[in-house]
């Protein structure tokens, strides 16, 4: 059995300071299977991979008392996991009377290669005490641990002795390539017991016969997957990341919202393509700010929904939202008499018709508007266009001043046609996610079975995809 004794303990509010429901229930279970993992093990040594602001090492380090070693590639999630460590040991010190807890050592490195982390790896266990550690790149790219002075051994950066303390590494969504060179140096270096990896941003990893591909790709890794010939290529990674699970959770209404912003975002790439052109050459990334659109609206709604209440006896419930009136419910020259205007309201189904006057705009609204249009409405999409498109802009540091030039309101009359196809379509999209993630996943579950008798190794989804769709562990120790 992969996990003896696996009980996942519930975690006080002192380690979960600062994390969401996702990342507890994430860093609450990861934390508990490498503790199993660990002890079935016989090492007391976690090196976690890619530790960010340090939740899950602090979490092996207090609660489970591993030492621990956080490894990032940002100086400032270093010192913030530091710090965050030892406002956690003074509590905990204050609580048991005990000054000798286990704290978690920061190490700031860009791993690279299995050969950096097998370095890292060799001088820890050369070294028992260490002081918060640097790495650096000198010489030929040779790994240099700032404060380990070891002798290092070419070409073998791991002793082949059997002797001295073993290692575990972990990794909670090491992005890209990251959790590939984990399972490769789990392989390299004998120090190295046992690994759990669960992978992420499966779109950054970097392919066999791509312009970014190096001497060791990403995908594929096993010899299995080398001879299929099987060729992904960005899309179809970057839609490994979907989540159908995510998908079926979600209301009818935050579904449409989604597939809304998913149609600001195609007619945007029409707007670089007519008058940006040379910019889509550089793959642009405007990040999430459809999103950041969407609640600030929703925040207005709100407040406006709070003042017609207070003015009106209209029960309001949440925002209006555009849909084609099939029945009674009607409208009086709405569109000229709302252009920019961005305040909604919504009627609870069996209101009578009535009229509601919103800043000289009257609208007339029937108690059918529920059956009519089942759903909420939406006056000003255009007008939330505009606003992610201008957004769009400046993220890419391009001019506002000649965003004026541009017709938007043209360009969203010339997509708004097909944005009805963009539900069908992102849903058969999603569908396939979780296709293209199993291959990702049996790719690297089959190179490690590949090694032969001496690897145990299995893929194990711990986490709730709905909470966390990347929630398959890869599993594997020597044996």
């Amino acid at each position: 059995m992969m996990l003896p004794n696996l009980h996942v303990a519930s975690l006080d509010t002192v380690l979960t300071q600062g994390m969401n429901m996702k990342k507890k229930h994430e860093v609450e279970t990861l934390a508990a299977v490498v503790r199993s993992i660990a002890e079935s093990t016989g090492s007391q040594t976690i090196i976690d991979v890619g530790a960010g602001q340090g939740y899950l090492a602090q979490v092996l380090s207090f609660q489970y008392n591993l030492s621990v070693v956080a490894i990032d590639a940002s100086s400032h999630h270093g010192a913030v996991t530091s710090a965050r460590a030892e406002r956690i040991k003074k509590h905990y010190a204050a609580k048991t009377k005990n000054a000798h807890l286990n704290v978690p050592q920061t190490v700031t490195c860009c791993v690279m290669s299995s050969d950096a982390l097998k370095a890292f790896s060799d001088a820890l266990l050369q070294k028992n005490d260490f002081e918060p550690l640097e790495m650096k790149e000198i010489d030929l790219g040779e790994p240099y641990l700032e404060g380990l002075e070891v002798e290092r051994k070419k070409p073998s950066l791991c002793s082949n002795s059997n002797m001295g303390p073993s290692l575990v590494l972990a990794g909670l969504h090491a992005c890209g390539d990251l959790s590939v060179t984990m399972l490769r140096t789990f392989i390299e270096c004998k120090e190295i017991k046992a690994v759990v990896s669960i992978g992420c941003c499966y779109n950054l990893l970097s392919e066999e016969g791509s312009q970014n591909s190096g001497s060791q790709c990403g995908f594929p890794v096993s010899e299995g997957a080398k001879l299929s010939g099987l060729s992904l290529g960005k899309s179809a990674r970057d839609l490994a990341c979907q989540s159908a699970e995510r998908w079926r959770s979600l209301t009818k209404d935050a579904a449409l919202q989604n597939f809304e912003l998913h149609a600001f975002r195609a007619a945007f790439q029409m707007v670089l393509n007519r008058y940006y052109p040379e910019i889509l050459t550089t793959s642009p990334s405007i990040g999430r700010q459809g999103k950041a659109l969407r609640r600030q609206q929703q925040r207005r709604v709100l407040q406006n929904n709070l003042h017609v209440d207070k003015r009106t006896s209209l029960p309001l419930v949440a925002t209006w939202e555009k849909c084609e009136m099939e029945r009674s419910c009607t409208t009086s020259n709405y569109s000229e008499a709302y252009q920019g205007h961005t305040s909604e309201v919504v009627l609870r189904e069996g209101d009578t018709c009535s009229t509601l006057d919103r800043g000289g705009l009257s609208l007339q609204i029937s108690s059918s508007y529920s059956s009519g249009c089942e759903g909420i409405w939406s006056l000003d999409r255009y007008s939330l266009f505009e606003k992610f498109c201008n957004s769009g802009l400046c993220r890419l540091g391009l001019l506002t001043n000649i965003s004026q030039e541009i017709d938007f309101l043209g360009l969203w009359k010339e997509a708004q046609p097909f944005c009805e196809l963009i539900g069908p379509y992102w849903s058969l999209r999603a569908v396939l996610g979780p296709v293209l993630e199993t291959l990702l996943l049996l790719d690297r579950l089959l190179f490690l079975q590949e090694q032969g008798s001496s690897v145990k190794a299995v893929a194990l989804p711990i986490f709730n995809p709905i909470l966390s769709p990347r929630n398959v562990a890869i599993i594997a120790q020597k044996i």
